[in-house]
């Protein structure tokens, strides 16, 4: 007899299972269509075997399908495994990072509504706020991510919202999400983090008192730089909100791109592990050149938060950024001079990237915005990926070679 897609569930048979065993099983069924691994659903809708039944459907009624804009059943398998994986009530999953960003705050915000944002965000993140949030009447506001009392001096009777990245792009600055959430907590804003970097694997969030993540999927949670996505976990009465947004506006996820991306989970923590180990080998060699102002990484003892990441994360992470000597002359001839490295704004990939934010991924800001989120001209961020650690230390020397 042929099960339905909802039946057979895993999910509870997987209580207390360990993160890589979710990685690889979360959100999986025993069933005839999905016997082994994930079922590739590319339907645009569902048919039903009466007007019956598909009222109760549309009515939400019953589990059935309606329409993939907002339910399908591969793209629901990855949103589970991600749910399970940062230890989150539920997720959502949408089209891109921008578009996780996006549906959190229109689902969860109104006009006249108060947003605080850290200075250290990706460029992209600010301008939505400056160019679109602020013109539909939500207030948002700056402050620096590690400075605590600024949160809370920057705090207003409106905040609903406070929304970081820790650790930030590309400058590795972290924040005490502990600390943070008792502000959010006292205030009755929520704290939405961006974990992009870290990725369940090195870092959960919502168990540090976080009320949100968010992510681009497209990062590490794939790993070799094929697709979009993105994806949002907390509680379920905040996902719910979500998953209404999706449901009318649209930026969803598409099936293909789960069902890669679900692939990628399985893998996770081992690439994690490899993309950590080198970051840190290749930090540890450019703090020792001298055309090297300054490197940032948070698994150097130098580091102003060294102590806070090895607290809250169980590595450090894959991007390693430093500061040349000679501002942006210094830092083009640099990646100009690489072989190996892509030059790309793009991250998480297998092949290490390289790019100079301050005209990149940081260039739609202000000169002065950027002054104030520490872009400066000299620096360099580097996305390390899978390659031999031997061959990239080369490659940037390289680059180092083209300085003199």
């Amino acid at each position: 007899m042929t099960q339905d897609w909802d039946a057979g569930r895993l999910d509870s048979d997987l209580d207390g299972a360990g993160f890589d065993t979710l990685a690889v099983r979360a959100g999986q069924r025993r069933s005839p269509e999905a016997e082994h691994g994930e079922a590739l659903f590319l339907t645009s809708s569902y048919v039903f075997r009466s007007a019956a039944e598909a009222a109760a459907c549309f009515a939400g009624e019953s589990g059935g399908n309606v329409y993939s804009r907002y339910m399908n059943p591969t793209v629901r398998n990855f949103e589970e495994r991600i749910a399970l994986m940062e230890q989150a009530e539920q997720a959502v999953a949408t089209a891109s990072g921008m578009a996780a960003i996006l549906a959190t705050v229109m689902s969860l915000c109104s006009a006249g509504d108060h947003i605080l944002v850290s200075r250290s965000v990706f460029g992209s993140t600010v301008t939505l706020c400056e160019k679109y949030l602020k013109r539909f009447g939500v207030e948002v506001d700056y402050v620096p991510l590690s400075d605590i009392a600024a949160w809370q001096a920057a705090c207003k009777p409106n905040t609903r919202m406070m929304f970081l990245e820790s650790p930030s792009n590309p400058l590795a600055e972290l924040a005490d999400i502990r600390a943070l959430s008792a502000v959010a907590r006292e205030q009755g804003a929520l704290l939405v983090v961006d974990n992009c970097f870290c990725t369940p694997a090195l870092q959960k969030p919502l168990t540090l008192g976080a009320d949100i993540v968010v992510h681009s999927a497209t990062k590490y949670i794939d790993g070799q730089g094929r697709c979009l996505g993105g994806v949002v976990a907390g509680r379920k009465e905040h996902m719910q909100e979500l998953v209404g947004f999706l449901r009318t506006a649209g930026p969803t996820l598409s099936p293909f791109n789960a069902w890669v991306f679900l692939k990628g989970l399985e893998t996770l923590r081992l690439r994690m592990r490899a993309h950590c180990e080198a970051a840190q080998t290749l930090a540890e060699w450019l703090v020792q050149q001298p055309q090297v102002e300054h490197v940032y990484y948070a698994g150097l003892p130098s580091h102003p938060q060294h102590e806070l990441a090895k607290a809250q994360q169980s590595a450090f992470g894959a991007v390693v950024s430093f500061e040349l000597k000679g501002g942006r002359e210094a830092a083009w001839r640099f990646i100009d001079a690489t072989r190996l490295l892509s030059i790309t704004a793009n991250l998480g990939d297998s092949k290490s990237t390289i790019t100079h934010p301050a005209t990149t991924t940081h260039g739609r800001l202000t000169p002065e915005a950027r002054a104030a989120a520490g872009i400066r001209d000299g620096l360099i961020r580097l996305a390390i990926g899978l390659e031999e650690v031997a061959d990239l230390q080369a490659d940037l020397q390289r680059g180092l070679d083209a300085q003199s």
